[in-house]
Order: C-alpha cells, then structure tokens, then sequence
C-alpha cells in the first residue's frame, strides 16, 4: 500500500499547469468551490435505486471508451433509466491527460455526466501530444469544437477538484484493490467476471 501511494504522489506532483495553460483567453463565470467534499459525484439513475454500480475509470483508456461504447447503453436502457440502479462514476486515472480530463469533467460541479461521455468517447479527438503543454492544447480545442463552455484554467488549476480525484483514486486502492480501468463495484462488490453486458446483466438480475 505504501509503494502504491507513493506512486499517486509522485504522480500528482508531475501534474501542476504548465506556464502557457495560465494563458487563459476564457471568460467564464464559475461557482468557487470551497473544498473538495463540496464537489458533486457524478451519477446518473435514481439515488434511490436498489443496485449502486460504481464504476473507476481512467478517461484515456480504451478499454473504458469501448464500456461506454458498447455496454453502458445497454445498462442505462434495462437498469438505470428503468430505476433499478444508479450508475456512479468515479476517477482512477493513469496518465496526465486523464487527470486534466477527469478536472474538466468535474468543473461545472453539477453531478452531471455530459462532459465525461462526450471525453470517453472521442478520445481520438484529444487524447495526443507529449508534454503538458500539447497534451491541454488539444483537449482545450477539443472543449471549444464541442462547445463546451467552461473556464479551462481555473479547472485544471483547481486545487479542491484535484483533491476529489486524487481521492477517488485512494479509495478505489484502499476499499476495492482496483489497480486497472475499468473496475466496476456493484453494491460494494468487485465485479470480477469479463466485462461484457451479458456477464454484467446475469450478476444484476440476482440483486432485483
């Protein structure tokens, strides 16, 4: 456990802004944030709901898009739009790209999980570039072409959301020993089977 969070630190400590992300031309008003635990998760589906799927992402990962691509609309269909579960998203993520995108996700503090679908699946379009620098160049121009509307530098240099991911990522390592993306909880369980919908759907029919 002690070499895993030395390596989340060391992690974090690689991902302060670089000089040109503070070059802010945005002009958007946003809601301060006071601290982290005033930042929303971001779920989707009745809170209500019987079954709690927890799913630990990292936004750069393939096989993360390919979940969103060709399992969660099947789940939202059968499950969370039908209010037998709610669907909890939560940041694991690998690389500096990941965790700038996880921020953005973050930023309008609205629970909702419109920005993080609209980054999992065109990662074509923004996952590129070696250094920092690139790396928010092309996710800046990636916001803009979607219309995103979002200061992009007060995210990415928001030390309370960074503190929310950071956590997100302990407490996968901590509570459920997730160490790959994607990880799915489902009430508090590791779901240890292939993540296909078929798999999935035979280990939520025994929670209804």
């Amino acid at each position: 456990m002690k070499k895993i969070l030395v390596i989340i630190i060391i992690f974090l400590s690689s991902c302060s802004p670089s000089n040109e992300s503070k070059k802010s031309n945005d002009n958007t008003s946003n809601t301060s944030i006071e601290s982290s635990s005033e930042i929303k998760k971001i779920v989707v589906g009745n809170k209500d709901a019987r079954i709690t799927i927890i799913i630990f992402e990292s936004l750069t990962c393939s096989h993360c898009a390919n979940f969103h691509k060709d399992v969660y609309p099947h789940l939202k269909e059968e499950y969370i739009d039908t209010g037998l579960a709610k669907i909890e998203f939560r940041h694991f993520p690998l690389d500096i790209a990941a965790f700038n995108a996880s921020k953005i996700s973050q930023c309008k503090n609205d629970g909702s999980s419109k920005i993080l679908d609209s980054l999992i699946l065109n990662q074509q379009r923004w996952v590129k570039g070696t250094t920092e620098e690139e790396i928010n160049d092309y996710l800046k121009t990636f916001l803009v072409e979607e219309g995103i509307d979002i200061d992009f530098n007060r995210c990415i240099e928001d030390k309370k959301i960074e503190d929310f991911i950071l956590n997100d990522r302990i407490d996968g390592v901590k509570k459920f020993n997730v160490n790959a993306t994607p990880t799915i909880i489902i009430n508090n369980e590791k779901f240890e089977k292939s993540l296909n919908y078929k798999n999935l759907k035979k280990a939520l029919k025994k929670l209804i």
